[in-house]
């Protein structure tokens, strides 16, 4: 077979996406499940005598392993763009699968005492250290090997494939939820949503390793040093920090609707636990339609527009929805109001991740991509369920979220307008 023959079958077959996608689901999956069992989690491994303090530790928990990511975006990143996508993300899927198994095993509180909150700290960072570039290396891979006029469309299933996480974690709890009582869901039950994690991990491995180098990588005839790209990125500062403010828009709303979402309806709608989980994956399959349509409506109409679109709209209506939903509590308002946000959330993040990979430096594109989405993670969205809790809290105010993904629209649309700043649509800011 030749290599030009290679190249369009791998361009244009599905399988391959399927190969780079596969552990985004795990990456993601993992995450869900701490965020959809963080009370029992909470009452397992941060016993307390005051139950918000608890719930807050654990949260904050969830939360410290995004603090891991920038450290994992500049040190997994430079490997990737030094020695190639695949073997980078055979390595992202290792570190994340090690940080799963720990989290799984952990005695509790009772059994081991304080070393089983810094074990599962632990776990969580280890994690978070994986995902700092598990994003930024599919998604990359995904825009090289795209076929030209489609690249939104391909990248956008970078995001769509960790909504069949949300929907998979999502059904396992409610098929829990429905099997167990609640007493055996916190003593051991929530255990086995991270055990299944651990026994996907062999499937992931085998389906990874076929996968082949992209032949734009290849055909580059300097691979930076890791001196080169450090330096690279520091030059490309202000592209790396515009990404930043746009991802805060895709990650606050997505944790608010997908791992806050559980922990939102219990303890402050107080709704069922199993009519959470249904929302919660109602809100996955809608993410996994709205995503690839507007990454396709992308490559139609141009990124811009649609940025600026869902911004917008985001700004005008995620507080009044939110309100309307906490007036009167129900399952009916939680899935429209979900299913809103959800809206919003798939059509701008469905133009922005593409957006991303196309305004980084080819040379560090996967480093400059990891480095901006994992700050933004970091920082503001995978704080999002212990920025809430809080707000809500402090304020008294139930549908004090809403404010709080106003921020972040605000600083998405900021963003949109510094690098789109040319009448015709395309990103102003340019690599140094």
């Amino acid at each position: 077979m030749s290599e030009t023959t290679q190249t369009s079958g791998q361009q244009h077959g599905f399988k391959t996406v399927f190969r780079v996608v596969s552990g985004n689901f795990l990456e993601m999956y993992d995450f869900m499940v701490y965020g959809f069992y963080a009370a029992a989690i909470a009452r397992t491994f941060f016993p307390s005598g005051d139950e918000f303090a608890s719930l807050m530790l654990s949260l904050a928990t969830f939360g410290a392993g995004f603090l891991m990511r920038p450290l994992g975006a500049i040190v997994l990143g430079a490997y990737i763009d030094h020695h190639g996508r695949r073997k980078g993300l055979i390595v992202t899927l290792a570190l994340m699968a090690a940080g799963t198994l720990l989290i799984a095993c952990v005695p509790g509180y009772a059994s081991i005492g304080i070393a089983a909150p810094l074990l599962v700290l632990a776990g969580r960072l280890l994690q978070g250290f994986s995902a700092g570039v598990e994003l930024g290396g599919v998604s990359v891979y995904l825009a090289e090997i795209a076929k030209p006029g489609r690249k939104g469309f391909y990248v956008a299933w970078q995001s769509a494939s960790q909504q069949v996480a949300v929907i998979f974690a999502g059904l396992l709890g409610v098929i829990l939820h429905a099997t167990l009582a609640p007493q055996q869901m916190d003593d051991w039950g929530w255990r086995v949503p991270f055990v299944i994690g651990c026994l996907i991990v062999p499937f992931l491995f085998l389906i990874r390793r076929s996968l082949e180098e992209t032949e734009e990588f290849k055909a580059r005839k300097h691979r930076p040093t890791v001196r080169e790209i450090y330096r690279s990125m520091a030059e490309n500062w202000r592209i790396i920090v515009a990404g930043c403010m746009m991802v805060v828009m895709t990650t606050v709303s997505f944790y608010m609707i997908t791992a806050y979402t559980p922990t939102f309806g219990k303890t402050v709608l107080k709704l069922d636990d199993v009519d959470n989980l249904i929302v919660t994956m109602c809100v996955g399959l809608s993410n996994f339609i709205w995503l690839p349509l507007m990454g396709a409506l992308s490559d139609r109409i141009g990124r811009k527009p649609l940025l600026l679109f869902f911004t917008v709209a985001t700004l005008l209506t995620a507080y009044p929805a939110v309100t309307w939903l906490v007036a009167e509590p129900s399952f009916s308002r939680l899935l429209m109001v979900e299913l809103w946000l959800s809206f919003l959330y798939g059509s701008y993040n469905g133009a922005m991740v593409v957006t991303l990979t196309e305004v980084m430096p080819p040379a560090v594109r996967t480093a400059g991509f990891s480095l901006a989405y994992s700050l933004a993670t970091a920082l503001f969205g995978g704080f999002t369920p212990a920025v809430s809790t809080y707000l809500i809290h402090a304020t008294g105010n139930k549908a004090a979220p809403g404010l709080w993904l106003m921020f972040a629209a605000a600083c998405g649309l900021i963003a949109t307008l510094i690098i789109f700043r040319s009448r015709r649509g395309q990103p102003a800011l340019r690599p140094a």
